[in-house]
């Protein structure tokens, strides 16, 4: 169903140990549709992550990204509680809050794909690909598209 290669190299990038529970990329499965959806961090407009920080350790820069200063956490976690997509861990190895940090720009989740179904490009303010994305994924899904 998946390979889960995002998961693997996105752990050794970053840690030096071949465990999805230590990746910042969480593959859903859905098995009754047999389709697997590799989601990262998302660099939300209204980021939740960054709202609620207390401390300001996830902030925005200039190009949109949202960057996690490790030396400002407190680890208090609301940045984990309050993602909607479940994209910024807790590591008890570690004892730290991660993120998707985009390798520096250079994804080491889309370099490695097997398949392309991650890409890393400037991000298109073409609404109607994302809308049709979005149908696509509710209609396989069952969802009623609004």
């Amino acid at each position: 169903m998946d390979c889960r290669t995002c998961e693997l190299i996105c752990s050794f990038q970053h840690n030096d140990v071949f465990n999805p529970t230590l990746s910042a990329v969480t593959v859903y499965d859905f098995i009754q549709e047999v389709v697997s959806v590799p989601v990262m961090c998302l660099q939300c407009d209204e980021a939740a992550c960054v709202k609620v920080c207390p401390v300001n350790a996830l902030s925005r820069r200039a190009d949109g990204v949202v960057v996690y200063d490790k030396a400002k956490c407190l680890v208090c976690k609301l940045c984990v509680q309050a993602c909607p997509m479940g994209n910024i861990s807790y590591s008890p190895l570690t004892k730290k809050v991660f993120k998707c940090d985009l390798c520096g720009g250079d994804p080491q989740c889309a370099f490695w794909c097997p398949t392309q179904a991650i890409q890393f490009m400037e991000p298109v303010d073409d609404f109607s690909r994302k809308k049709a994305v979005a149908e696509s994924f509710k209609e396989l899904l069952g969802e009623e598209v609004a």
